[in-house]
């Protein structure tokens, strides 16, 4: 006799995108662009100094992208990565550092530490890049910040950070970049003016309706361009550049050409690097 067939049979689970993705793979490539931040760094030290950057500190290093890209690109270079995520430092080590020659993984270190206080040789180019420095909310931390970053550099070295704004960063919105296999989700969620403080995330939509939802959530200050350099001199910096980014007429977007100016437009958004001298 046959067995009655079953009337709620069993469905297999498919698996999404979403649940396939890497978070950290998909930052990377929305959001990171090491090789020519790289070169710009390198191109700006070079201007300011009139000598070659050997040794470079990571602040804030996440997957050590950077730090790694750095080393990989001389055999004279050392670089520093320091980061409080152990998660994201060996995340950085097994799909970063592994694609590294072991000559170059010899001059990379990787630290697990709080860059408030982490002790490290001195470094030429000391960088902060990707905003995540505005962890820092109340003007004392942040300059006591600065201040220990002005101990680690070398007599003439240079201090990187960036910075946007514009009149949309303070509103509540979302951006969409579509990279054909994902899209890139930019959510602006919260701005609270009395603190100056603001709530966003990054998430992930893939082509089968599936989503990874607040796969990265930030909880910063905005600062703006004459806080920090005002909080920089405090500091001890003697000098500060703002080197903001030109215009391609054609499409009225920023054309990755970043230079010193005094003077910039109200843009509803921009891009800007900070650079101080001791």
């Amino acid at each position: 006799m046959r067995s009655a067939r079953r009337t709620n049979p069993t469905r297999r689970h498919t698996v999404t995108l979403a649940e396939r993705a890497d978070r950290y793979a998909l930052y990377q490539k929305s959001v990171q662009d090491v090789v020519w931040e790289m070169q710009f760094v390198e191109q700006v030290f070079r201007e300011r100094r009139g000598r070659t950057p050997l040794r470079l500190r990571e602040d804030f290093c996440g997957t050590s992208l950077a730090a790694c890209e750095w080393v990989r690109r001389d055999a004279r270079r050392e670089a520093i990565g320091v980061d409080l995520d152990s998660k994201v430092l060996d995340w950085g080590r097994q799909y970063n550092q592994a694609k590294l020659t072991p000559s170059a993984i010899k001059r990379l270190t990787l630290l697990e530490a709080d860059v408030l206080t982490v002790d490290t040789p001195s470094v030429d180019l000391l960088l902060a890049f990707n905003f995540s420095y505005w962890v820092f909310k109340q003007r004392a931390i942040l300059r006591e910040y600065f201040r220990r970053v002005h101990r680690s550099l070398a007599a003439d070295g240079i201090f990187m950070l960036d910075a946007y704004g514009g009149y949309d960063a303070f509103r509540q919105m979302r951006e969409r970049q579509d990279f054909g296999r994902y899209t890139y989700i930019w959510e602006q969620a919260e701005y609270e003016p009395i603190s100056g403080t603001t709530t966003c995330h990054i998430h992930f939509a893939f082509p089968d309706g599936s989503r990874l939802k607040r796969a990265f959530s930030y909880h910063w200050r905005l600062w703006t361009l004459p806080e920090l350099r005002e909080v920089l001199l405090e500091a001890g910096f003697s000098k500060v550049i703002v080197y903001l980014e030109g215009t391609d007429k054609k499409t009225g977007e920023g054309n990755a050409v970043f230079a010193p100016a005094e003077r910039g437009e109200a843009d509803a958004a921009w891009i800007a690097y900070l650079v101080a001298e001791p």
